[in-house]
């Protein structure tokens, strides 16, 4: 649960994390998660009025996510937000939950305003999108298999590494040199991914191995790692130069990885100005559904109910 003022400044972000339930499991359980979100959401919304110093009256507008995401989540989201609406006669707009993505960017930097060039990169999307105005995406690239969070979620997983699976990456691969156990770099045509040979790859390496020593699968952890993002800045280095654009935004849960935070930077040069979201709202948050829902958000009963970038 979040309060935003006018889509850009943050009032109030209050965010329970799931991962301790889930951890056990090796992921994300749907029904776990759903009735988690039933238990504790009204005691959210109770912290995030009170820590923005703010009252139902105060608010102009409910934004709740309507896809793409766990059904289950999204029915209990979406049900509070409708009740919520009727009782405090307050309008309700439902947002996809990509454009969120991108809409937590602009909760950094205030100036910041389409057309921009977008990479959104999370467990379940790699795409990349070009946004000439609030509201407006056009997809010009997207992986044909896993997204790079579901690829470092499993290579993790092989690695012996717990849940969840990115950020113990992340800091495995801070100790490990990819030079010494290189893994191939995925290339397609065009400006489509593709992240299941790598894993494939890696799987084949570690078959190898046998048991690998801690050292191993550090180097391993730091190989993958560059294999995936160089393979996402590739395409986006490549977009850049067809079609220049004064403003880039990577962002999703894997933008918060250090090594694509740092090349992101170096890819992107002087050629625009590149935004990431500050670390707290690179993963799932309400502040960014909220910017997404004053800017450019879309009525329930008449958006496109597809799961893509589309309504």
């Amino acid at each position: 649960m979040a309060v935003v003022e006018d889509g850009r400044r943050v009032r109030a972000n209050v965010i329970h994390s799931q991962v301790d339930l889930h951890r056990g499991f090796g992921g994300v359980v749907p029904e776990l998660a759903a009735r988690d979100h039933l238990e504790r959401l009204p005691r959210i919304l109770d912290l995030a009025l009170e820590q923005a110093g703010a009252r139902p009256s105060d608010l102009s507008l409910i934004a709740a996510t309507r896809g793409p995401g766990l059904v289950g989540c999204l029915l209990v989201g979406t049900g509070m937000a409708e009740g919520l609406s009727a009782a405090w006669g307050i309008p309700l707009t439902g947002v996809n939950h990509l454009w969120g993505h991108i809409y937590a960017a602009m909760l950094a930097p205030p100036d910041l305003e389409p057309p921009l060039l977008g990479l959104v990169v999370s467990g379940a999307h790699s795409d990349l999108v070009r946004m000439p105005a609030h509201g407006q995406f056009e997809v010009i690239g997207r992986t044909r298999d896993d997204a790079a969070g579901e690829a470092f979620d499993k290579a993790a997983r092989m690695l012996g590494l717990g849940y969840p699976g990115g950020p113990a990456m992340d800091r495995l691969a801070r100790s490990g040199d990819a030079r010494r156990q290189p893994l191939p770099r995925p290339s397609l045509e065009g400006l489509e991914y593709s992240f299941s040979g790598l894993k494939t790859a890696l799987l084949y390496r570690l078959r190898d191995l046998g048991e690998p020593d801690d050292q191993t699968r550090a180097d391993l952890a730091a190989a993958f790692e560059v294999s995936v993002v160089e393979s996402l800045l590739e395409k986006l280095d490549r977009a850049l130069d067809a079609e220049p654009c004064r403003e880039v935004v990577v962002c999703g849960g894997v933008a918060a990885n250090t090594l694509l935070r740092k090349r992101a930077q170096e890819v992107v040069g002087d050629r625009a100005r590149l935004t990431m979201p500050p670390l707290e709202l690179c993963t799932d948050n309400a502040a960014m559904i909220a910017a997404a829902g004053f800017f450019g958000g879309v009525h329930p009963a008449t958006a496109d109910p597809s799961l893509g970038w589309d309504g």
